[in-house]
Formats: structure tokens, sequence, C-alpha cells
């Protein structure tokens, strides 16, 4: 359903990215093929990008997204850092969504400061396409 909706306009441009000393890129690498293969297009930041790399790149490439992954419990620090340099290097409209180990608690300051999805282990593709979807359609095209 997702893949069918997305088809009919202009592709989704996302950059998945793993900011700080994280790794592990198996998952994020899973997820940039899923994203892929639902019709967006992905653009891979690499392993260990600084958060002000993460946000330089994405608005060098004019994202729409940025999907962060972190499984090394830095996603209280990266995540908002980059939604911060994202905001005032002029991509304010840019969605942050997130993925990876953060804790209950840690989602909700998180939502607050506009980071979404907040995507854990064991988290469906569709689910993931879905919101990123429907964030895009919402705040970027105004759907």
């Amino acid at each position: 359903m997702a893949r069918k909706a997305l088809a009919t306009q202009r592709k989704i441009r996302v950059l998945v990215a793993k900011p700080g000393l994280d790794g592990h890129d198996r998952g994020v690498l899973v997820l940039a093929r899923a994203l892929r293969d639902a019709g967006m297009e992905v653009i891979y930041s690499g392993l260990l990008p600084s958060p002000q790399e993460v946000a330089q790149m994405a608005l060098d490439e004019d994202v729409d997204v940025v999907a962060l992954s972190l499984l090394n419990g830095a996603h209280m620090t990266a995540f908002p850092k980059v939604k911060r340099l994202l905001e005032k290097q002029g991509g304010r409209d840019i969605i942050v969504v997130g993925g990876g180990i953060i804790p209950e608690e840690d989602k909700g300051r998180l939502r607050k400061l506009g980071i979404t999805g907040l995507f854990g282990p064991g988290s469906s593709f569709e689910e993931i396409v879905e919101h990123i979807g429907a964030r895009v359609r919402k705040e970027r095209w105004k759907e």
C-alpha cells in the first residue's frame, strides 16, 4: 500500500545516518534497502559521521527526511544535536525520525523536539515507510 502511494509522486529523499560512535551498520543498511524498495531515494551517510556532518549532508543533498539510528545509548545527545544544527543552518523543515535502542522514558523528550518514529528492534519496515511517507505528505508536501 505504501509503495503504490509513493509511486504516484516524486520520490521522497531520505538521508540514513548513524551519527557518532556506533559502528553497527547491518540494520541501517537493511533499512536503507527497504526504503529504496518502497520507492524512496536513499542517501547513506557512511559510518561514524558527526552530527555536524549529518546536518550538512542533509542540507547539501536537499533531503526531505533524516533517518537517524543509534544502538549505543547516545540518542539523547546525537539526535537533538542533529535537529538543532538543521534548524540553525536553514533546514528547519527537514523531518527527523529516529530508531535504535531508545528507552521509553526518552521517547517523549525526543518527540517534543520533533524527532518522531523512534523505532526499535522488531519494528516492521512497512510501519517505518508509512510513518515517513505520512510525515512527508503532511509536512513537506502539504497534502
